[in-house]
């Protein structure tokens, strides 16, 4: 009687640490899930980091683009200016000339 209550509890043991085995191993399946879905998650945030960052360039790149744009229209203006400064000059002295 005792070795079948020795066995009982033997065989409940086995139970125990088959049970506990089988959490461990379910654990471990679930954590090797869980950093691959966080190595893709990483991938993906380092790859909109260095979209970020390109994108970054392309707007300083624009920014300067449109200063330069800006400072040569602003030349052009000046230089229409002046243009238009002479010609005014030209038409009054063709005006004199011809009375």
């Amino acid at each position: 009687m005792v070795v079948a209550g020795v066995e009982a509890k033997v065989s409940r043991l086995e139970s125990i640490v088959e049970q506990i085995g089988e959490a461990v191993l379910a654990t471990t399946e679930t954590i090797e899930r869980l950093a691959d879905r966080v190595d893709t998650l990483s991938a993906q945030i380092q790859e909109q980091g260095k979209q970020l960052q390109q994108q970054g360039y392309q707007i300083l790149a624009l920014c300067d683009a449109v200063q330069t744009l800006a400072e040569t229209q602003d030349d052009s203006l000046q230089k229409l200016t002046q243009l238009t400064q002479t010609l005014d000059r030209l038409m009054a002295l063709s005006e004199e000339s011809s009375k």
